[in-house]
């Protein structure tokens, strides 16, 4: 993927194939935010975000303002994402799970200027709840949300799609995710560092235009972004969310006709294995977030899709292998050898620290794939890559093997 940005690989995608899927959505979007769901081309969602860029940039915010987006998941949240990219700023995904007074910690840590949202999710209306928090916070200059329920003083992001005028994307200057979700804990990721953990996490498994990501997690960290819509753009395939999650929505998006890498979270993979997957499913993806237990499947091998398997480290790093087997065999040869672990060194390296007689060490990492840093008040810091950082985390061993991680 190139460092320009996901909005740049959008717009490269619509011209080279501007009638791919983009982005759909599954689930029953009506009930859930009162908005019927949409199946997006590159061509379409490229001028609509080029349309919401111009729209932005008419704030006159200066270059690289930080500004929040605060989605349950699926085609308005990844539109708006790459708006703000398109528009020269700093992107700050928000968890939807948010509470009021989690909303104004994160608003205020990161110093957000405008917030994007939606009018209703489920029984709760975020751009209402938004409206009573910027009472908060003088800084927060813009609201704007996709509706329906926009309350006044929010600015509609429907009525900017439809204005006419396209703007191409200004190359990104990365984006803001937050630290297990903490809003006092906001995480600088250059678009360079974005580009290489993409990279790294695609070299493990080869997607092409034709696919389609299916994935069972939202875009607002980078477990999401990074396996979800930073890996469908940087290939030209497609994704589609399922959000919110029910069983019916989620078989009949499995059922369509077309070749799926489906993601998931580790939490469901014992479930998923009582439902049979059709042969379309060319590779179940389960991701799994440190600490984790277990690693390896405990599922017996079967003649089903292809598993691949990725571990997350905070907002730091993704480390994607092909089968949970095969990513505790690399923590394991990691722990033996480091210079014999299959590992893109260029961009991801890895190492275990003060290893005594008990082999317990602290993990570590460097490379531009894991460079990130604490946002500071106002600019954005500049982290060495070539530096080793503590994960925080070391291996849990059984008989010389990395079964599973977990937090030191």
């Amino acid at each position: 993927m190139r460092s320009g940005g996901l909005s740049a690989c959008l717009f490269a995608a619509a011209r080279t194939g501007p009638q791919r899927t983009a982005l759909r959505d599954s689930g029953d979007r009506a009930a859930w935010c009162g908005r019927p769901p949409i199946t997006w081309t590159y061509a379409a969602a490229a001028e609509i975000v080029g349309r919401l860029a111009r729209g932005i940039g008419a704030w006159r915010l200066p270059a690289g303002s930080r500004v929040g987006l605060w989605f349950s998941g699926g085609a308005e949240s990844a539109l708006a994402h790459l708006a703000v990219e398109a528009a020269g700023h700093l992107p700050c995904p928000m968890p939807a799970l948010w509470e009021a007074e989690q909303l104004s910690a994160g608003i205020a840590s990161a110093g957000l200027v405008a917030v994007l949202t939606e009018g209703r999710r489920g029984a709760r209306r975020p751009a209402e709840d938004l409206t009573r928090a910027a009472m908060g916070h003088f800084g927060l200059r813009y609201l704007a949300a996709f509706g329906p329920g926009i309350p006044d003083g929010v600015i509609s992001l429907d009525a900017m799609a439809l204005e006419r005028g396209v703007v191409e994307p200004v190359a990104s200057l990365g984006l803001v995710t937050f630290a297990a979700g903490d809003p006092g804990r906001p995480v600088y990721r250059s678009a360079a560092a974005l580009a290489a953990a993409i990279d790294v996490h695609l070299g493990a498994l080869a997607v092409t235009a034709e696919e389609r990501i299916l994935t069972l997690l939202p875009a607002h960290d980078l477990r999401g972004l990074v396996t979800g819509l930073g890996a469908a753009l940087a290939v030209g395939a497609s994704i589609e969310t399922v959000i919110p999650f029910d069983e019916a929505g989620f078989r009949a998006a499995l059922m369509r006709p077309v070749p799926t890498r489906l993601v998931v979270p580790s939490l469901v993979e014992t479930a998923l294995a009582a439902l049979p997957l059709p042969w379309t499913v060319r590779s179940l993806h389960v991701v799994h977030r440190a600490p984790a237990r277990v690693l390896a499947s405990a599922l017996p091998e079967s003649a089903g899709p292809r598993r691949i398997d990725s571990l997350v480290f905070d907002e730091d790093a993704v480390l994607t292998r092909p089968g949970g087997n095969d990513l505790a065999a690399t923590l394991a040869a990691t722990l033996a050898d480091p210079a014999r672990a299959p590992l893109p060194r260029a961009l991801l390296d890895l190492a275990f620290l003060d290893l005594g007689d008990d082999e317990d060490g602290s993990l570590a990492y460097r490379g531009l794939a894991c460079a990130t840093a604490a946002l500071p008040r106002s600019g954005v810091p500049e982290p060495d890559a070539a530096a080793w950082r503590d994960s925080g985390y070391r291996p849990i061993l059984s008989g010389g093997i990395a079964t599973g991680i977990e937090a030191v």
